[in-house]
């Protein structure tokens, strides 16, 4: 037997006996061959996404519908046990707790005589003059003293002890000095959506991030500029949750604005309803101011979201 390469071997006999070499392929190693496909790991679109699979934008519409419905539940549980309570079994008598029905054709009765638009439209007018007016001169404020320990010192005290006082309290000094007119419930409505406002911007712009700040100052902002620019923005979150607050104190000092000194109103409508005996517009005036409370809000609240998103 004779070991291929050695002398004597027959040639023929080697080369068959060499492994064959593999030809050099030119496609494996062209680096346009290799970018032609996905890197591993990456994503493919469409790829681990099981059939049927509802798209992002149909998956939140149905989020939504799902919270609405789930938000409808209270309410509807609650205008069930209503109709049971009275028009079913009778537990409450007409005057004590009249049943949806009845109130329901108390509304439709003064919307027949134009006297529930006009007490809508009022009440609401009163309402947002009043939030406008007290929200700017409590955002004015707040800034002051959150901004200035000087003022802080000289102001905080005193608008501590003012806020304490009943909105009742302060009906029969305006009525003295306003008189029964539009001026005097506009004013109590100012007040009470001013201390909201007032108490968080100056809270929230105690606690902007003082690197914010100084990173303000470092680009030339002062006074104003820094306000506007940089503080508030910063304090966009808590001045906005203020603004609720102070909406929903606009509606509670109506109530108190209508109750003594108003010919209409909401609030008038509770008290003339009281003197008459239709606990009917009692709880009609109360639904009413409850379903206007919760739509201001929720106006409120989409300004929110979208200064939220903007800042």
């Amino acid at each position: 037997m004779t070991i291929p390469g050695t002398i004597g071997s027959d040639p023929v006999t080697d080369a068959r006996a060499r492994p064959a070499r593999t030809p050099f392929d030119v496609r494996a190693e062209d680096p346009s061959a290799r970018a032609s496909g996905p890197a591993p790991g990456t994503a493919v679109p469409g790829e681990g996404t099981p059939p049927g699979t509802p798209a992002p934008a149909a998956r939140r519409r149905r989020g939504r519908a799902a919270r609405v419905a789930l938000a409808a539940v209270v309410p509807l549980a609650v205008l069930a046990t209503w109709h049971l309570l009275t028009a079913v079994t009778g537990y409450f008598g007409p005057f004590e707790l009249p049943a949806p029905a009845a109130v329901w054709e108390a509304g439709v009765e003064l919307a027949q005589r134009g006297e529930l638009s006009a007490h809508v439209l009022i009440s609401v007018q009163r309402v947002l003059l009043g939030f406008a007016a007290g929200s700017a001169v409590g955002l004015a404020l707040g800034a002051v003293v959150g901004l200035s320990r000087l003022a802080d010192t000289l102001l905080a005290g005193t608008l501590g002890a003012l806020r304490a006082v009943p909105s009742l309290a302060w009906v029969p000094l305006l009525l003295i000095w306003l008189k029964f007119g539009e001026d005097s419930k506009v004013t109590l409505i100012a007040i009470g959506a001013f201390f909201p406002v007032y108490t968080t911007v100056a809270s929230a712009l105690r606690h902007v991030d003082p690197h914010l700040v100084e990173a303000g100052r470092a680009f030339g902002l002062r006074g104003a500029r820094l306000l506007l620019r940089v503080q508030l923005p910063a304090a966009t979150p808590a001045v906005v949750s203020g603004l609720r607050l102070a909406l929903a104190q606009s509606w509670l000092f109506l109530v108190a604005a209508e109750l003594i000194a108003s010919s209409m109103g909401l609030g008038f409508l509770l008290n003339d309803s009281q003197f008459n005996g239709r606990t009917d517009r009692i709880v009609l005036a109360i639904v009413l101011l409850a379903v206007l409370g919760k739509t201001t809000d929720a106006v409120v609240g989409v300004v929110e979201r979208r200064l939220l998103r903007r800042w």
